[in-house]
């Protein structure tokens, strides 16, 4: 293992991740849906946003901690739910989980996972929290609510901008699948990989074992890809966050929200913390970034419910300019999985390193010690959104 103080940033983690990981796994993470431009605009529309740089004061004992549904976190941030996670390193899910809850921030688990909740509750993992997609078959739905309390997670999470596929045009080119086909591209890919499929000569875990088991009629491989990409729901509305909120009976947050009216409406039907969120540019393509979504949302809610963000997250700064644009936790999704494809556990401990010291020392610059005093007079004006007055 090289030493990673070399890795310095996220982009540093990414390149070692996209040679280690085999293609199809790697770009399922690092692309987007259609064109790609509201993929590649989560992040460039960080780049306008500017600091204000003040000097000559007490940069001493600073700290980044905050509480996320009540439970102190060591800065602002919890990991997102992305499925597929096991196959970028074997036990992936374990690996993020264990490396997050060390590290002091909560880690949440996709219903499209390798690892299911049982693996991670056999595996000594803590009370974690769990995105649940909404499914067709609701008595499917239902029990993995169930295992869920079960397995005494802390928080319920509702994806709602998945009731339809975005055209994702790399999963399709590459043939998406888990275990990958055999196809001649894919064993060629395959074949400059070796650490990576040594990894897997030794693992058991190949499928959505969330599913694969559990759901009817799912019971091999095969029949598990053509259940997957039925299941989806197209009719969910707010009388099934209701009815989750109801069997669920704990927190509940959702992720998904991009307008004002919708996090209004997430409220009413009793959402803990809301997340805004395009899913990173891989659901609709040519709608505006999370953070040009942000102020307009943390105005009309900001003071009933918990307001995070994710989606073009890969450095501190622009953590710290959510923050002081009103968001109050950043949901990590590839930067920490390009540390987990990288290097595992170790991997995804020195990505949130890099993504908390640069926040860290940006804080400091901006003349701040806690987290809790920082606003948007830390950023210069004119060079941020602001929010749009609705009629």
């Amino acid at each position: 293992m090289r030493d990673l103080t070399l890795m310095t940033n996220i982009e540093d983690l990414r390149q070692v991740c996209y040679r280690n990981v085999p293609k199809m796994f790697y770009e399922y993470v690092d692309t987007g849906s259609w064109t790609q431009r509201t993929y590649h605009e989560n992040h460039s529309d960080f780049k306008p946003i500017k600091f204000k740089q003040k000097i000559l004061v007490d940069m001493a004992n600073r700290t980044l901690e905050t509480k996320l549904l009540g439970k102190t976190a060591k800065f602002p941030a919890m990991t997102a739910p992305v499925g597929f996670m096991g196959m970028m390193w074997a036990d992936g899910e374990i690996h993020m989980a264990r490396a997050a809850q060390k590290f002091g921030i909560p880690f949440t688990l996709s219903t499209m996972s390798i690892c299911s909740i049982e693996d991670l509750v056999e595996a000594g993992i803590e009370p974690f929290w769990f995105q649940l997609y909404v499914m067709r078959d609701r008595d499917f739905m239902k029990d993995l609510i169930r295992r869920a309390k079960d397995a005494k997670c802390s928080a319920l999470m509702v994806t709602v901008d998945l009731q339809v596929l975005g055209n994702r045009h790399r999963d399709i080119k590459n043939g998406l699948s888990t275990p990958p086909k055999f196809t001649i591209p894919n064993l060629i890919n395959l074949s400059t990989k070796i650490p990576w499929g040594l990894r897997y000569l030794k693992n058991r875990r190949w499928t959505f074992r969330n599913i694969a088991g559990h759901a009817k009629n799912v019971s091999d491989l095969s029949s598990l890809s053509s259940w997957t990409k039925e299941q989806f729901d197209p009719s969910l509305n707010w009388s099934d966050i209701e009815e989750i909120k109801n069997l669920w009976g704990g927190k509940l947050i959702l992720k998904g929200i991009m307008l004002p009216e919708d996090a209004e409406d997430a409220v009413k039907h009793g959402a803990d913390a809301i997340i805004v969120s395009n899913h990173g540019g891989r659901q609709m393509d040519d709608t505006i970034s999370s953070i040009k979504a942000l102020p307009d949302i943390v105005s009309a809610v900001a003071d009933k419910t918990e307001v995070w963000i994710d989606s073009g997250f890969y450095s501190g700064q622009d953590m710290l300019k959510a923050w002081a644009m009103g968001a109050r936790g950043v949901m990590l999704g590839r930067a920490p999985v390009y540390g987990l494809g990288a290097y595992g556990e170790d991997g995804v401990t020195r990505a949130l390193q890099i993504l908390y010291d640069e926040m860290d020392t940006t804080m400091a610059f901006s003349g701040h010690r806690n987290i809790q005093n920082v606003t948007s007079d830390i950023l210069i004006p004119g060079t941020y959104p602001t929010p749009i007055l609705r009629g």
